[in-house]
């Protein structure tokens, strides 16, 4: 009973604390001179997902690796699905051709290697599943690699507006 009531004040102080997250480190951003178009790609971007981080951080110090793996997975599953269909319900969203045809790849082949590097036991014959602190670096990489190439697309398209009379 006591949980069920202290998830409303939950989510108004999630709200809260991504709030002032995003505020505070745009804020930091902007003294130091970066661009809005970067903060807008990186800071805030990466901000909002701080929670999720803070979940799987902690489960994994406690070595509740399925919690963090879980937490992964339905936060993207959320954001995508849940967010994107809230957002088009309220206001229908176009999509370009090229979103379609570049970013979605990018999507796809992050869910395809972390199927991958999930089943060790199928794939590997071991013993048990682990995610390594190599494999993780592939999924860092695959971030510094959409980072870079959503900040040069957008950084496109902000030319090509300039350009179009």
């Amino acid at each position: 009973m006591w949980t069920a009531l202290l998830v409303i004040p939950g989510i108004g102080l999630l709200l809260g604390g991504a709030e002032w997250l995003v505020e505070g480190a745009s804020a930091i951003a902007k003294r130091f001179g970066v661009k809005s178009l970067v903060i807008g790609l990186t800071v805030v971007a990466l901000g909002t997902s701080t929670p999720e981080l803070v979940v799987s951080v902690l489960s994994c110090f406690r070595e509740c690796t399925d919690i963090a793996l879980g937490n992964i997975i339905g936060s993207n599953i959320a954001n995508i699905l849940l967010v994107l269909g809230i957002a088009a319900i309220i206001f229908p969203l176009n999509v370009r051709h090229g979103t379609v045809w570049r970013e979605i790849p990018f999507a796809l082949l992050a869910v395809i290697v972390l199927g991958v590097t999930v089943h060790d036991v199928t794939l590997d014959g071991a013993s048990f599943g682990l995610i390594s602190r190599s494999e993780s670096l592939v999924f860092l990489s695959f971030l510094a690699i959409f980072l870079y190439y959503t900040f040069l697309t957008r950084k496109a398209e902000a030319a090509d507006q300039q350009v179009v009379p």
